[in-house]
Formats: structure tokens, C-alpha cells, sequence
């Protein structure tokens, strides 16, 4: 039986086409978050497993892979007692740990307030379907050391323009604050100790309904009266929508008696962005009931969502307890992050150089020295060039080089001496 020739589960193979509109799409992001004010910075593939595995990951440790310790022996394998004894390094699930990790290597060389791009691979051991891969391109941007809002707004702001500037229309950016989420509860009647456990099943309410999570929350046990409470929350008449992101509005959204100082502080992050972003573009939205399942969130979280998609295009959140976690001392933080293989199907860009994508179809008796002067003197001239033999079925490698980004194409003879006797002819499709 012939061994199989493709890729291993969840992970893909580009061809030139497809990675050529990918690094297009990729060069739009990188240029957006620079031109906000971002760096790009670059981290290990691989951390060491107990970072991976500190309890800062969330439900992704467990799909994080392991890279086996070397040399293990018979005796070390069967010593072991579970399967984490045998790796002591792993692949990154995510980029937001080896960020933590990064900042706390390089502080005294990073400005007061570090404003990071990261845009590379990540690793998780998932179940391949629609949508979900093993390996994918995560784009990040966080900023270190900014307690205030600002941070939330600079984040926010930029992630709008790419947005924009991929051309990606009717996306909405929902926000939302972890602090809010536990204060409405606490209201509702909810113990603290058991805030995340109901959040589970909170953060399902777009998949099952407000009967739904009652129900799965009463099948939970949760006591009576609190889930009454919630119950008659999310079933009450909803109160007038207003066009304006304010306090007034975000109170109204929520039961009585949360946190006033974080609803003003979310109404001041929408009321900047929307003051600076005018009308256009991806829009706001507050959503009560966000709750990001990332336990690392600390305050603000955020996710972006769009009307042909049943699932987001990105999120992020402040998460000031993790790089503390490392460095001993606490650093505010807030990242956000676009999940690449998800937008990138929506975005139709333009190969801005397809008209500098020339090819030389040469007969098999041309000098090879004047086929690299040929394309040498082009190349100076700014063309992408490609030599290609002549084939017996020319049409066929027409259609190649057209379907390679190729705009057109010139034949190459004995007797041609220099670029300006080359006859240039547009290839189909172009």
C-alpha cells in the first residue's frame, strides 16, 4: 500500500496562487497596525512545557502539543507517570503567553509602554473541521504597561482599520468588561466561588437561547433564586436601542446595581472610538452577556463579528495578571487578535504588481547567457520574471503562467538581442 502524500490532519499546503494572496492580506494587517503606532517582534515557536501548562492557557493547554524530552530510555518512559513527564518543551497554543514570557526577558530594553504585532503560526490540538485547523496564523497587538482606557481605544481603533482596509464590511466589535459580567451576577444573586461556572453556560446564550441556559443552569443546580433572577433578566422587555454608545445605555442593558466606575469606563472607550472613527467602517456594539471563555481576562474583553459567519473573526481583552505570573511584579496589559484563517476567505485584493509579472517563453537553442541578461535588465526595470522553455503546447503553459499571477508573456529567439526587441502579448484571464 502507497503511503500517503498529504499533509497531516488539520494542517494545509499553499499553492503559489493562494500563499501570494495570503502575504498580500498579511501585508495589509502589518501595515495598518504599524502605521498605528505597533512593532512587530518575533518569539520561539516552541516555549518551555510548564509555561505552557501554568494554568495561563485556559482549555487551550490541553490541546497544546508536546515536544518529547531527548534521549528519554526505557526506564524514563516507563518512570513516568503521566504523559506531560516525558516533554519539556511544546509548541505555542496561542501568541499571548510567549508575548508574557517575552516581556518579561526584554523589559529594560522595551519602552515605558510596548506596543507589540506579533503575526505568526500557533499549534492546538484540535478536531480538523470547517474553519478549525491545527496549525493557523494568528494577528496580534498588545500593549504593555498602559493601565488606563487608552489602551482599549488604541487597540480597538486599529483593529477597525484593518478591518477597513482589507475591505471586510458589516463587521461589528462587541465589548464588553469581565467586571461587569461578575458584578451583574452578584446583583442577579450568584455566589462569587460560582461566577465562572455559570460564565460556561452564560457564554453559550447565542447558541441556546435565554430558555436554554436556564434550563442547562436549573440542570446544573445552581440555586433557584438567583437563576429566576437571570431567567427574568433576559426575558424582560428590552429596553429602546440608541444609536449612541453611553452610560445610560450600557446601564440599561444591564440588572441594577453594577459596577458604575466600569460602566463608565466602557462608555468612555466606545464614545472615543466612535468620536474618531466618524461613521464608516466596523462599528461598536455593547454586549452584556460577551464573556470571552479566556480565564485570564481581567477587564475590558472584546470580539469581532460578522453577519456571514457563525463564528468570530477575533477577539482579545485586558489581562493584566499574566505577565506577573512571570516577571514577579504586575504589568497592565490588554491584547486583541484577529484569527487570519478566518478572514482572510472574505478579503479580495488587487495584486497591486500583476502588471509587472512578465514571463520570457524561450526557444531550446537561446544562449543561456542572454536569457539571464534579458531578465536581469527587466528585472532592473522593476518586472517579476520567469524563463520557461518552450512547450509543444503552448497554450497550456499560458494558462499557468496566467493562473500564477503572470500578466504577459514574450517569446525569446536566437536572433533577439535586448528587452526593447521582445514583443510583449497579454496572457488570458488577465
Amino acid at each position: 500500500m502507497a503511503s500517503t502524500v498529504n499533509p497531516p490532519r488539520g494542517m494545509r499546503d499553499f499553492l503559489p496562487a493562494d500563499k501570494a494572496h495570503r502575504e498580500r492580506v498579511l501585508g495589509v494587517i502589518r501595515g495598518s497596525y504599524r502605521a498605528h503606532g505597533f512593532d512587530e517582534i518575533e518569539t520561539p515557536v516552541m516555549e518551555d512545557s510548564s509555561r505552557l501548562h501554568s494554568g495561563l492557557g485556559g482549555d487551550n493547554e490541553k490541546l497544546a502539543f508536546a515536544v518529547m524530552k531527548r534521549g528519554l530510555t526505557a526506564d524514563k518512559l516507563q518512570a513516568a507517570s503521566e504523559a506531560l513527564d516525558l516533554a519539556d518543551l511544546g509548541l505555542r497554543f496561542d501568541l499571548t503567553v510567549p508575548l508574557a514570557r517575552f516581556y518579561a526577558t526584554h523589559r529594560a530594553e522595551l519602552p515605558k509602554v510596548f506596543r507589540a504585532i506579533q503575526i505568526a503560526p500557533v499549534w492546538r490540538a484540535e478536531r480538523p473541521q470547517k474553519g478549525r485547523y491545527r496549525q493557523f496564523v494568528q494577528c496580534d497587538i498588545d500593549i504593555m504597561g498602559e493601565p488606563g482606557a487608552s489602551a482599549e481605544i488604541e487597540l480597538i481603533t486599529a483593529t477597525a482599520a484593518t478591518l477597513d482596509a482589507l475591505g471586510i464590511e458589516g463587521c461589528t466589535i462587541r465589548i464588553n468588561d469581565r467586571r461587569l459580567l461578575t458584578s451583574a451576577l452578584t446583583a442577579l444573586g450568584f455566589p462569587s466561588k460560582e461566577h465562572e461556572s455559570v460564565l460556561i453556560t452564560v457564554d453559550k446564550l447565542d447558541k441556546l437561547g435565554a430558555d436554554g441556559v436556564v434550563a442547562e443552569l436549573r440542570e446544573r443546580a445552581f440555586p433557584d433564586a438567583p437563576v429566576a433572577a437571570l431567567a427574568e433578566f433576559l426575558t424582560r422587555p428590552q429596553p429602546e436601542t440608541t444609536p449612541e454608545f453611553t452610560a445610560d445605555a450600557i446601564r440599561a442593558a444591564l440588572p441594577a446595581g453594577v459596577n458604575e466606575a466600569v460602566i463608565a469606563e466602557i462608555a468612555t472607550i466606545g464614545h472615543a472610538v466612535e468620536a474618531g472613527r466618524g461613521t464608516s467602517g466596523a462599528l461598536i456594539e455593547f454586549d452584556p452577556w460577551l464573556v470571552r471563555g479566556m480565564g485570564y481576562y481581567t477587564g475590558a474583553i472584546f470580539e469581532v463579528a460578522h453577519p456571514s459567519l457563525g463564528y468570530s473573526l477575533g477577539g482579545g481583552g485586558r489581562y493584566d495578571g499574566m505577565i506577573g505570573r512571570f516577571l514577579g511584579s504586575e504589568v497592565p496589559a490588554v491584547g486583541f487578535s484577529l484569527g487570519f484563517e478566518r478572514l482572510v476567505d472574505l478579503v479580495e485584493l488587487d495584486d497591486a504588481d500583476s502588471d509587472d509579472q512578465v514571463a520570457l517563453v524561450y526557444d531550446a537553442d537561446v544562449d543561456a547567457a542572454t536569457l539571464v541578461r534579458l531578465q536581469a535588465e527587466l528585472i532592473r526595470d522593476g518586472k517579476r520574471v520567469r524563463l520557461e522553455l518552450r512547450p509543444r503546447k503552448l497554450p497550456q503553459l499560458l494558462d499557468q503562467l496566467s493562473e500564477s499571477g503572470f500578466t504577459s508573456f514574450a517569446t525569446v529567439r536566437t536572433d533577439t538581442l535586448s528587452v526593447a526587441s521582445l514583443e510583449f502579448k497579454p496572457l488570458s484571464g488577465q
